[in-house]
């Protein structure tokens, strides 16, 4: 069952705020947000979407903090009702539409909070997820930190050792490390390369939509506001209020799952049915699966970071200097450009800071 997990965990008091009161935006509301979430989709060049435990409930897996989620209720001396085992539950509809939106070149990236494998088991690539916390169907070695998918979810949590070799090995040479399980404990730092990946691709986006999470858990919880640091947007939906609502562009309250049904239907993509031949753990040779993160992926990611500083750096010194020559700057020797978009009032320099301040990065 999907709560033994949580019951493998070390004691921890501080388990954030717990069944807070959940809210549902009317049928028209949702339908005219999507459909301005759909248009910034359109318009963003690096969409990122992070995810929480609240997109997994569909499949019969409890969230953590929500109503009837397993701290809510754990404060209370009870179980969820409903926890279905991480091998028997399958993708929802919102994993299927991620990995068709990923292959639609309309997302770039993922950041998940979840352990249950789902994303992984959708088919979503490697490429295009960081799974901060861990994943219960992989295994690392300790020594060379390979990653490879496990047929079954994993007995421990707390990255212990399984009692397994590593088997992998280079110049006909094994490595014969230890394998231990990829989930964190309380006290764990979050994995170095997963992380890297998740910081470049949320500072480098111009979206960041975050679906079903509070944003509790730090840092994993602050990432998706870098977007807001850089001149993005940030949409949230969430039933229960999240730790960054003040800050976000657009709140939807309604299940994910609708959402995404919505979503999907105004890019006019379909959502692809759960494949369990793309699901890794169900290959016959799932030993040999690697879901090893690529450090070439993390040095690419790192230089479109740094040039994106860089860039924006510039607008910066730019836009300083425009601001201390304002009084210098008159109307009529604008461009005609500048001028149909000047307000009664406004400095040239207010609009050439408008057009400037979010230059073209040339982010995929």
């Amino acid at each position: 069952m999907s709560c033994n997990y949580a019951d493998g965990l070390s004691p921890y008091e501080n388990k954030g705020k717990l069944g807070l009161a959940e809210k549902f935006d009317s049928k028209d509301e949702v339908t005219e947000k999507v459909s301005k979430l759909a248009t910034w989709i359109q318009e963003a060049k690096h969409v990122v979407v992070h995810t929480g435990a609240g997109i997994s409930t569909a499949a019969g897996i409890p969230d953590f903090r929500g109503p009837k989620g397993v701290w809510t209720m754990e404060a209370k001396g009870l179980k969820p009702e409903k926890d279905i085992s991480f091998k028997d539950a399958i993708p929802t509809t919102t994993h299927m539409a991620l990995v068709k939106l990923a292959e639609a070149g309309k997302i770039s990236y993922v950041v998940s909070q979840n352990i249950d494998g789902l994303h992984m088991r959708s088919g979503l690539p490697r490429s295009h997820i960081s799974e901060l916390h861990g994943n219960v169907f992989v295994e690392r070695c300790d020594r060379c930190e390979r990653q490879v998918v496990l047929a079954a979810p994993s007995a421990t949590v707390g990255q212990k050792k399984s009692g397994r070799d590593c088997k992998w090995g280079r110049g006909g040479r094994i490595c014969r490390g230890q394998m231990r399980d990829t989930i964190l404990d309380w006290e764990h730092g979050l994995p170095d390369d997963e992380l890297a990946l998740a910081d470049y691709h949320s500072c480098l986006a111009d979206l960041s939509i975050t679906l079903g999470t509070t944003l509790q858990i730090v840092p994993s919880g602050n990432l998706p506001l870098s977007t807001k640091k850089f001149g993005g947007r940030l949409v949230i939906c969430n039933l229960q209020p999240t730790k960054h609502d003040e800050k976000a562009d657009l709140i939807i309250h309604c299940y994910v799952d609708e959402l995404m049904n919505m979503l999907m239907k105004a890019l006019n993509i379909p959502i692809p049915e759960y494949d369990p031949t793309k699901d890794p753990t169900l290959s016959s040779e799932n030993e040999k699966n690697d879901w090893t993160v690529e450090r070439r992926n993390v040095k690419k990611m790192q230089k479109l970071y740094e040039e994106m500083k860089n860039k924006k750096g510039v607008v910066k010194r730019k836009l300083k200097k425009i601001e201390h020559e304002d009084k210098k700057i008159k109307k009529e020797d604008c461009s005609e450009e500048i001028k149909k978009e000047l307000c009664e009032g406004e400095s040239p320099a207010n609009i050439i800071i408008k057009n400037e301040a979010i230059p073209d990065c040339g982010i995929p």
